[in-house]
């Protein structure tokens, strides 16, 4: 056929897992916007450490930088409404395509999206100018009160930011 392996992005992975405990060179790899690798799961009531795909983190600053690229605090003449209606569509399409495996990797990008609503709200609101915290609020209340206006909202769990091991 021709075809001939290039060197830099041709490797052997060592799938390490718990069933799989050997060392080796190299044990995880990116493939179309997936990082394999080991991580913890949860099944039958046991963790354990399984080699596993989740959106990988050169796709989380790809998306974070398209994300910036909306100039959301620029558009302060529209309605929240219309910011819905305009980011949804892309959203969707990156839960669906990403969301297939560990589901919890897209919080980054949910996060990523409610701070450029904050900074959006503090731009078109005088009264949250200035006040981060203010507007953080805001944005929590009116999730409260509409919980499916942006697809990211429902179809991405929010995982509370706290150290390791902490309750």
């Amino acid at each position: 056929m021709g075809l001939e392996l290039h060197p830099e992005k041709t490797k052997v992975v060592y799938c390490k897992d718990d069933l799989r405990r050997g060392e080796a060179e190299h044990t995880s790899f990116t493939f179309l916007g997936y990082d394999f690798q080991g991580r913890s799961v949860l099944a039958k009531g046991r963790l354990f450490v399984g080699f596993n795909p989740a959106m990988s983190t050169s796709a989380i600053k790809a998306k974070g930088k398209q994300i910036r690229n909306w100039h959301l605090n620029r558009r302060s003449g529209s309605e929240l409404s219309d910011l819905a209606e305009d980011i949804n569509p892309r959203v969707r399409g990156w839960i669906g395509n990403y969301g297939a495996f560990y589901r919890s990797k897209l919080s980054l990008i949910a996060w990523r999206i409610d701070q450029y609503l904050v900074r959006w709200a503090m731009q078109k609101y005088k009264r949250l100018r200035g006040k981060t915290l203010k507007a953080w609020a805001w944005l929590e209340a009116v999730r409260q009160h509409q919980p499916k206006l942006f697809d990211h909202w429902h179809f991405v769990s929010r995982t509370e930011c706290r150290p390791v091991g902490a309750r």
